[in-house]
């Protein structure tokens, strides 16, 4: 075919790189309260509009308007706005101490926090989350003690993992907290798993599964899909689209299914979009997820429309793969000044309460870190045994491993 085009590779590109203006008027967003609320029960092929739109609460009022408004009381929305004010202020104390080298590693959840915040209220106590690790929402929503957080952190001597985790790896299974795993991925089918061994017990507990928009090309994504679809496992399976893995923007890991949930329709699993900084909906759609889970009716995909506005990680620069302003661009705003608003809006809370909040929890945070810091950080103070690690490997320490602790003085 002598006259057939050469052929040629189609990588795709952010519209925006660093120097550029960016503009999100061309995104869609539906105004708040315009998505139906399907039943509970309904069949994943009659839903597959969800997946296409984006469930939003919060107007720009800062009025809960629509079929999905009504899930929390006065009393937990006031909750979760202190839940999303000391995970930023707990994030922000930590980002220092990372700089001021006490600790080797941090990850920020920057405009993120309503979306593990409001989780959680969703749950109850046995279910189990498969987090990545910018979900510590869960844990401060779940009343974990922020102290034993910051030791985790500094690695010290009360760190609960003994110094063999990465710092921000947290673990804790009385509160639901499954151990994290760099190995991106890997937690999508460790949920479904988890989650059809309880269907097999005949147990009430569920599973929740969590993944960043760029892991979902990884093949272990595919994988829990395909049996948290066959068994029906009681799971739901969480994607949160920050628009950027490390520095590639959404659309590479996306592929042509035009968004994340709307790969659920392959596998007959029904998928929602939601606004990940409408703490509202948030809660309402992870609710409904929840319940349709603890009915025995089998999985749901969720997809949280948000931003990672700081960097990946403290070893990561995003001023060299998208604007700087392009935080400041970003169309659904904070979690935190939105969730304000609402408040406020209600009578509920005020700019003068605001600030006493703040300062009642940065109080708490300086306080933790205080406490965390006099047993000890990166390189001061107490930490773990050399011993640990070679503890907690086997039920039963083999021979080898009980020789080698000898000859390390232990």
């Amino acid at each position: 075919m002598p006259d057939a085009p050469r052929l040629s590779l189609h990588v795709p590109e952010p519209e925006w790189r660093p120097g550029d203006q960016p503009d999100f008027s061309h995104v869609k967003i539906p105004r708040a309260g315009t998505i139906r609320r399907p039943e509970i029960n309904e069949k994943p092929e009659d839903m597959r509009d969800l997946a296409f739109s984006i469930i939003r609460v919060l107007n720009r009022q800062g009025e809960a308007v629509g079929p999905w408004a009504g899930t929390l009381t006065d009393d937990e929305l006031r909750d979760g706005l202190r839940h999303m004010m000391t995970l930023r202020a707990y994030d922000a104390r930590m980002l220092m101490a990372q700089r001021q080298g006490k600790t080797s590693f941090y990850m920020q959840h920057l405009g993120e926090e309503a979306i593990s915040c409001a989780f959680r209220m969703a749950l109850e106590p046995g279910d189990m989350n498969f987090p990545t690790y910018r979900q510590a929402g869960l844990l401060i929503a779940g009343g974990y003690p922020m102290v034993t957080m910051m030791c985790q952190v500094y690695s010290n001597d009360k760190d609960p993992m003994h110094g063999r985790q990465l710092p921000v790896f947290y673990s804790s299974k009385e509160h639901g907290f499954f151990s994290i795993s760099g190995n991106l991925a890997t937690q999508y089918i460790q949920a479904v798993g988890w989650a059809m061994a309880s269907a097999i017990s005949h147990d009430r507990k569920i599973a929740a599964a969590w993944i960043g928009d760029g892991s979902t090309a990884e093949s272990d994504f595919h994988a829990a899909l395909v049996f948290a679809s066959t068994y029906k496992a009681p799971v739901v399976l969480n994607i949160v689209n920050n628009q950027w893995a490390i520095s590639t923007f959404q659309g590479i890991a996306r592929g042509g299914s035009g968004t994340f949930a709307a790969r659920g329709h392959g596998f007959g699993i029904p998928a929602l979009r939601v606004d990940g900084n409408d703490y509202l909906a948030v809660h309402a759609v992870a609710k409904w997820a929840v319940e349709r889970a603890r009915r025995n009716l089998g999985p749901t995909i969720v997809e949280y429309v948000t931003y990672r506005a700081g960097g990946h990680s403290t070893s990561d620069d995003p001023a060299a793969y998208r604007p700087k302003t392009e935080s400041d661009a970003w169309p659904l705003g904070d979690p935190i000044l939105r969730l304000k608003l609402h408040l406020i809006a209600r009578g509920l809370w005020s700019e003068e309460r605001h600030k006493q909040a703040e300062a009642e929890v940065l109080d708490g945070v300086l306080a933790a870190q205080r406490e965390a810091e006099a047993i000890g950080t990166l390189h001061t103070g107490r930490r773990p045994s050399p011993r640990d690690m070679f503890e907690d490997v086997y039920a039963q320490m083999p021979a080898h491993l009980l020789k080698q602790r000898h000859e390390a003085g232990y």
